[in-house]
């Protein structure tokens, strides 16, 4: 798909990847709609980015919000042809600790964010998609966002693992259900990336974190990440594909 003159809808879109995927596709010709909860930084990078920009505040979680943000970015561009869902929580609980059982409200809560928010969104954004004129037979992109711990959960990861799995697993079946329609679907499962999450730790952690990649050793940098998006949005044969973004990191227990 070319992106000159296509409209992106990218959640969580006001900082990490999703701020990084606004920036390259508004860069390569795109507009671009930042949905976020954040609304205060989703407005001050819209102010900076210009008039091809839109902020709008969205709970992914509420299908309401959801469809509120479709309405709004077409009643702005007129339609919307790329949807990048970058909007997740991070959680943390083990199965059973010294306490008992996991609360059952961390693991819903993280389901109804991270995966029915993202059902909201693909969802949503693929009626959307469906109105559009085909171009060479396309009429629009979905790219999702998972996790190498929907591969290799690490201790402690179990709500966010089952969610980020439920992606990868998803996402030949979202491709197979939307190829009449001329819609794309592709996952990215990124490893860990130099995002405002991975800023607040310790040097020392984040340190230790880019020596287990083998190469390069280092944590990924967000630009790299918009990079692939760009990338799967121009490439026209890949579809129904998660792509592990990781410096080949394979994750251990802890």
């Amino acid at each position: 798909m070319n992106i000159v003159g296509k409209t992106a809808v990218v959640t969580g879109g006001a900082s990490g990847l999703g701020e990084a995927s606004v920036r390259r596709l508004l860069a390569a010709g795109g507009n671009v709609v930042i949905a976020d909860l954040n609304e205060e930084l989703g407005q001050e990078l819209a102010k900076e980015l210009g008039e091809k920009a839109l902020c709008v505040k969205t709970d992914i979680a509420n299908t309401e919000s959801v469809q509120s943000l479709f309405a709004a970015a077409m009643e702005k561009f007129g339609g919307v042809h790329i949807l990048v869902n970058c909007a997740a929580i991070a959680s943390f609980g083990r199965t059973i600790s010294k306490e008992g059982p996991l609360d059952p409200k961390i693991f819903r809560n993280t389901v109804e964010v991270n995966l029915i928010g993202t059902f909201n969104s693909f969802s949503n954004g693929a009626w959307m998609m469906s109105k559009n004129e085909p171009e060479n037979g396309e009429r629009g992109v979905i790219i999702n966002v998972a996790s190498i711990a929907g591969y290799e959960g690490q201790v402690g990861q179990l709500s966010y693992t089952a969610t980020k799995a439920a992606i990868i697993g998803m996402t030949i079946t979202i491709a197979r259900d939307l190829s009449s329609y001329g819609i794309r679907v592709c996952t990215i499962a990124p490893g860990t990336f130099l995002t405002p999450m991975i800023y607040k730790l310790s040097e020392e952690v984040r340190s230790s974190l880019a020596k287990q990649v083998p190469f390069p050793s280092r944590l990924g940098d967000v630009n790299e990440f918009a990079a692939l998006v760009q990338h799967i949005v121009e490439n026209g044969y890949l579809n129904g594909e998660t792509i592990r973004l990781d410096g080949a990191i394979r994750m251990g227990m802890r």
